[in-house]
């Protein structure tokens, strides 16, 4: 009797002891869980890419100025001409012809200071502008063949200000790409950081995408390592990601 009694003491007293053991397991086991969860580490992820433009165009504007807008208008139409003959000559028939822009001052006087004494000076009533563009095929050769189209225009007597366009792509046509290569980097930095800590990367916590920012020849960006080509831009973006530590 006193044996059975003996064996289920022993028996109790184990059972408590395991009991507890598997408790403390536990309860150790959600309080390393519960503070893993504060063991996080923040990394950015850079990704950059060059975007060459898809075409090119070369665009003229010259400009009259007088009192008869006769006389002005005749003088825009004979400049044209000779503008659009000398491009077909060198091979740009499809030469687009934007429409004029007439400026009639509804007052041609200004009052201007002569001597200590201020005076009203006469200026021409009316300007005509006139503005035409060429598409060009190779962007890279563009800014020299606008360079040689201004040189020949000003021997000829027939100057006009000269400007270069370049069109790019969009931006969404390469978002995807440059998103999934900065959370590549990112995951990258974030690896070394988990083996100098002697811990493994574990999931994404949160993550927040940059704004995508364009340097290039028609962008103000301090970097030294904007492209010098005008037909080039650079796109970047900087993901913030924050991963778990395991």
């Amino acid at each position: 009797m006193e044996n059975k009694q003996l064996t289920k003491s022993i028996i109790l007293g184990l059972s408590i002891i395991i009991g507890l053991f598997l408790l403390g397991h536990y309860i150790f086991k959600g309080f390393k869980t519960f503070s893993d969860k504060d063991r996080v580490v923040t990394v950015k992820g850079l990704a950059e890419m060059n975007m060459k433009a898809t075409s090119s165009s070369v665009g003229l504007n010259f400009s009259f100025s007088g009192d008869s807008l006769k006389q002005i208008i005749e003088q825009t139409e004979n400049k044209k001409k000779k503008v659009i003959k000398y491009l077909k000559s060198i091979g740009y028939n499809n030469v687009e012809i934007n429409n004029i822009n007439i400026n009639d001052r509804e007052q041609y006087y200004k009052m201007q200071w002569e001597n200590g004494v201020q005076i009203k000076v006469k200026i021409n009533r009316y300007t005509i502008s006139q503005s035409l563009s060429v598409k060009l095929e190779e962007v890279e050769t563009t800014e020299d063949k606008s360079a040689k189209i201004k040189l020949d225009l000003i021997s000829k007597d027939l100057t006009c200000n000269i400007n270069t366009f370049y069109n790019f792509p969009e931006l969404n046509s390469i978002k995807p790409q440059l998103i999934a290569e900065s959370t590549k980097n990112a995951r990258i930095a974030g690896e070394q950081f988990a083996n100098d800590s002697e811990a493994q990367l574990g999931k994404i916590k949160t993550a927040s995408q940059g704004q995508i920012s364009i340097a290039g020849k028609y962008y103000y960006e301090e970097s030294s390592d904007i492209p010098s080509e005008p037909y080039l831009q650079k796109a970047r973006v900087v993901s913030r990601i924050v991963f778990f530590l395991e």
